[in-house]
């Protein structure tokens, strides 16, 4: 129960321990009470540090701060350190001032624990530096990084795409007793891929650390060097590796064909991307989804939509399945060229015919788009349709359109589409009335009204809306 956060009731513990004193269980009932009292004991630790926490985040470090501190006579320990760097993680360098303050003026004695725990807090890119002259004073005192602040602090760099940062920490824990797994190496490559700008001296110096301890490289670890190096651009040095590779016993397939299709799109070498496809097929390698995709994705990033579907149309035709992704790229890479309607019949026809369930941020797009060009019926449909595949209704823009412009039939509509049992939920209505008010439509409103069933007729929040007496006018 402890370990939940919930806490044993003094009421509770009075009752229990009567029961077992009452059962002569003596010594589970002394247990009971040493328990008791360390907790409360700890309680009032905890009331102090979450003190210490609010003041060093609300003021800037100052003799003030200080002051306040040294006046709730913090007992010091590591537990306590731990906690308060642990409540300053968003503060990296209030962090840091407290963590050095605790040493200089209070005399206490930091280990690895507690230089690992101002590790995580400094490991932001508006702290990086610190967080280096702290590893290196670290260093200097003879204590190592825990692999599991590695880990947390890798996660944290790749997050904040600080690659050569993740590359340093990666290199310094090959270097010591906890080193990174072969999974670690393969993340923090694919890692690097991802970076809007990769640098592919990072690439090299990854690769050469993960071989200086006896590593040798599998054809997974080649297709994370090769996606590095086609999503920088380095095409030359991209088809080097591929020949190491199959000398290394590691024939191309479609991970590696595909990732040629993504650098040469991503460059706009659109049609060499598009022949490369023909050439996969010619060597054995059938073209997969993914690769398509990124195939379709390339063309509609680069505004050529129409050359996107026809190769949409050639993958249908080779007997290749489409998928969620693939609509949410044409569906946005449609809209982007105000071919909404075309994006609509296209999703509709792989939902009808292909049983696809679109993302629910796909179906938001396309709504959107759709009622912005005031196409209420196919919006509606949609509404229907997400709602079948068990997504929320996407209500904001529908209250929007049927409030400005839509009619009392269009409001009907769109509340059955809501409806999930007999009728749609209270506050469905609610928010429709209020819509219809804000936007100074009363006629529309007191005639949707009519329509509605009992209980909504009745329904106080909207009733009130007609009832509110009229303001006095006093002549001056």
């Amino acid at each position: 129960m402890t370990d939940e956060g919930c806490e044993l009731e003094e009421a509770a513990y009075v009752k229990i321990l009567g029961n077992l004193r009452k059962e002569k269980l003596s010594g589970v009932a002394d247990a009971l009470v040493d328990f008791f009292e360390e907790r409360v004991k700890q309680s009032a630790v905890d009331a102090i540090v979450k003190s210490a926490i609010g003041v060093i985040r609300e003021l800037d470090w100052s003799d003030e701060v200080i002051g306040k501190l040294e006046d709730m006579n913090l007992l010091l320990n590591e537990d306590t350190v731990l906690h308060i760097l642990r409540g300053l993680r968003g503060c990296p360098l209030k962090g840091l001032q407290f963590f050095y303050w605790v040493a200089d003026k209070r005399g206490f004695r930091h280990n690895a624990v507690t230089y690992n725990a101002v590790l995580k807090v400094l490991g932001h890119e508006d702290s990086i530096e610190k967080f280096w002259d702290v590893m290196k004073e670290m260093k200097n005192v003879g204590h190592a990084i825990e692999f599991d602040t590695y880990v947390k602090l890798a996660r944290q760099f790749h997050k904040a795409k600080l690659m050569k940062d993740a590359v340093e920490l990666y290199e310094l824990m090959m270097d010591g007793p906890h080193k990174p797994s072969v999974q670690d190496f393969r993340t923090l490559l694919r890692q690097i891929s991802l970076h809007p700008d990769p640098e592919i001296s990072l690439v090299f110096r990854v690769v050469k650390k993960h071989e200086s301890i006896g590593h040798s490289l599998s054809k997974a670890d080649y297709d994370g060097i090769h996606r590095c190096l086609m999503s920088a651009g380095k095409f030359d040095e991209a088809e080097d590796i591929m020949e190491t590779m199959k000398n290394a016993g590691y024939e191309p397939d479609n991970i590696t064909y595909s990732q040629v299709v993504y650098g040469l799109s991503k460059a706009g070498r659109l049609e060499e991307a598009r022949q490369m496809l023909d050439e996969m097929e010619s060597k054995g390698c059938t073209p997969d989804l993914k690769t398509w995709t990124i195939l379709i994705q390339g063309l509609c990033v680069a505004g050529d939509v129409y050359k996107a579907l026809t190769c949409y149309t050639d993958m249908v035709r080779k007997n290749c399945q489409f998928d969620a992704d693939l609509l949410a790229v044409l569906v946005t890479g449609l809209c982007k060229i105000k071919e909404v309607s075309t994006a609509y019949t296209l999703a509709v026809e792989m939902i009808e015919q292909g049983h696809l369930r679109p993302w629910q941020a796909t179906y938001k797009f396309l709504i959107q788009d759709l009622l912005a060009e005031r196409k209420f019926e196919e919006s509606i449909k949609l509404l229907y349709s997400m709602t079948e595949h068990n997504y929320p209704p996407f209500q904001d823009p529908f209250l929007q359109y049927v409030s400005k412009f839509g009619s009392v039939d269009d409001a009907r509509e769109y509340l059955k589409a809501l409806t999930v049992k007999e009728y749609p939920s209270n506050s469905a209505y609610v928010n429709l009335f209020q819509a219809f008010f804000n936007e100074g439509r009363i006629f529309e409103a007191r005639d949707l009204l009519y329509i509605c069933p009992q209980h909504i007729r009745n329904h106080k929040d909207i009733v009130n809306k007609w009832d509110k007496p009229k303001p006095v006018i006093v002549s001056a």
